[in-house]
């Protein structure tokens, strides 16, 4: 990966898929990611509620291209279950007026805004690697990793 600039995570931070699906893939990891996961037995991490159902995607694809075996999926999944991570409960809530009003203005997915959202309503950093993402972000003034 290239330079990125570093973020202060201080107590909790928004987690967001693509650094989480980082820690899995040893070919996608870098590290910054490898610096967030390290962070956490000391900060929390919120994601929002589509968090579980993005990662459990991300990690069968990679299963379906032999990335991956269902063994080693199912133990990844335990131990992101034994980390920090709280799940938001307002995501659902917030995707028609605030989410679906982020990916307009940030032209991101509404699955990505809901993140941006998130970060924003908690006064939060966003740990990413997606650098649309981070990008929007910070054009919304809220501190993000910088990709590539």
């Amino acid at each position: 990966m290239g330079r990125k600039r570093r973020q202060t995570l201080g107590n909790a931070f928004v987690l967001d898929c693509s650094l989480t699906v980082a820690w899995f893939f040893e070919d996608e990891t870098d590290r910054y990611a490898q610096a967030v996961e390290d962070s956490l037995p000391t900060v929390r991490a919120i994601v929002p509620s589509l968090w579980p159902l993005e990662v459990a995607n991300a990690l069968l694809a990679g299963e379906r291209r032999k990335r991956a075996t269902e063994a080693k999926v199912t133990t990844f999944l335990g131990l992101l279950t034994a980390l920090p991570i709280s799940v938001d409960d307002q995501t659902a809530s917030r995707a028609w007026p605030a989410s679906l009003h982020l990916a307009r203005t940030h032209r991101l997915s509404v699955y990505d805004a809901a993140y941006l959202e998130l970060a924003i309503r908690r006064g939060l950093p966003l740990a990413t690697l997606d650098a649309t993402l981070a990008a929007a972000a910070n054009a919304a003034g809220v501190a993000a990793s910088a990709a590539g």
